[in-house]
């Protein structure tokens, strides 16, 4: 089934899988974008908050862990209608909505506005790009015409290219950025439609995981990507998924797996795997989860990440499971694009 080009076509018909596969393209066009955005060196800052929903409440996480140990100022990720008490003018918002429509998002740029925080809004368009206009506040256009998970690239890097434009970074992104082209140019060869699932991890993944509630555990550099694997999973292949934190799960989510085994075998695990980032002491735990959840789950998988930089490793793991998700739609003969339930609850809102 999913070496058939043409049965896949046939159920993928709005073409995600096709857009996910330019993200290397999105990230180089993104650096152009910005390159070509009047951004102003912000002087003085003192917090970060990046407020945001869905693909783009990620994007905010991806960047809070991949700085937090290279930033001397906390950033803090937003997904209320309101921003924290303690946002003053010294706090720089980054304010981030595909569509510009978001009612949250736009709710909490208002408040920031009125609190006169630095501001930056990234979006394709929508109310968020003509409250930046009306207010003068600097604004990063991105393409339109994307769903907004398919567009991750553009928010992601958008963000992590106005923080070299503004002055925040002492060290060269660059070249993070280089390795994460190549990184996931070089992985989509080896996982896209047209490779055959004996050579297609992607493919392998989505069929050992069908039919079961997947579960997928992050850590570290890797917890905003278990959300997005979660996340994509809920969106694109429209099924129950779950994800949880190493080292947080030890305390409490191990117990339910060793004395719940008629449940239990519902669920596939997905455990990340990053022999340079983990400690001696995660190793341990994540071989004691291993074992563990082998013997209680329907199945467990280790994703074995690869790239040098942080960065590129974060994006290959979350690149591999953009596909996945895409490839399990198709095995649940299912349109990856349309998120019906979404539409229906804006409808409902829009009638308050």
């Amino acid at each position: 089934m999913l070496d058939d080009l043409g049965y896949i076509s046939k159920i993928d018909k709005s073409k995600m899988l096709d857009m996910i596969y330019q993200f290397p393209e999105q990230i180089k066009e993104t650096i152009e974008i910005v390159n070509h955005t009047n951004i102003p060196n912000l002087l003085k800052i003192d917090n970060i908050i990046i407020s945001g929903m869905g693909a783009s409440g990620i994007s905010g996480d991806i960047v809070q862990q991949l700085f937090r140990d290279r930033l001397d100022i906390p950033i803090f990720v937003n997904r209320e209608y309101d921003i924290p008490k303690w946002a003053n003018k010294d706090t720089l918002v980054i304010s981030q909505s595909y569509s510009g429509n978001t009612e949250e998002t736009l709710s909490a740029f208002k408040q920031a506005h009125q609190k006169r925080c630095k501001i930056i809004g990234i979006t394709s368009g929508g109310k968020l790009q003509e409250y930046c206009e009306k207010r003068e506040v600097p604004l990063i256009k991105i393409p339109s015409g994307f769903q907004p998970r398919a567009a991750t690239a553009y928010i992601l890097f958008s963000s992590l290219l106005a923080f070299k434009k503004i002055g925040l970074l002492n060290e060269n992104i660059d070249l993070e950025i280089e390795e994460t082209i190549q990184t996931t140019d070089e992985l989509r060869k080896n996982i896209s439609k047209a490779v055959p699932e004996k050579d297609n991890i992607s493919k392998q993944i989505a069929k050992n995981i069908f039919n079961t509630i997947p579960q997928i555990y992050g850590w570290g550099i890797y917890s905003p990507i278990a959300t997005r694997w979660c996340t994509q999973l809920n969106e694109n292949s429209k099924i129950i998924a779950r994800y949880d934190v190493v080292s947080e799960c030890n305390h409490n989510d191990i117990v339910g797996w060793s004395m719940n085994p008629e449940v239990s075998k519902n669920f596939s695990c997905i455990l990340f795997r990053d022999e340079e980032d983990e400690s001696i002491y995660l190793s341990k735990r994540l071989d004691f989860m291993r074992h563990l959840l082998e013997g209680s789950a329907s199945k467990v998988i280790e994703i074995k990440v690869q790239g040098k930089k942080r960065l590129a490793k974060m994006m290959y793991a979350m690149y591999l499971g953009d596909f996945v998700s895409c490839y399990l739609a198709v095995l649940r003969n299912i349109d990856p694009t349309p998120v019906d339930a979404i539409i229906e609850l804006k409808k409902a809102l829009a009638e308050i």
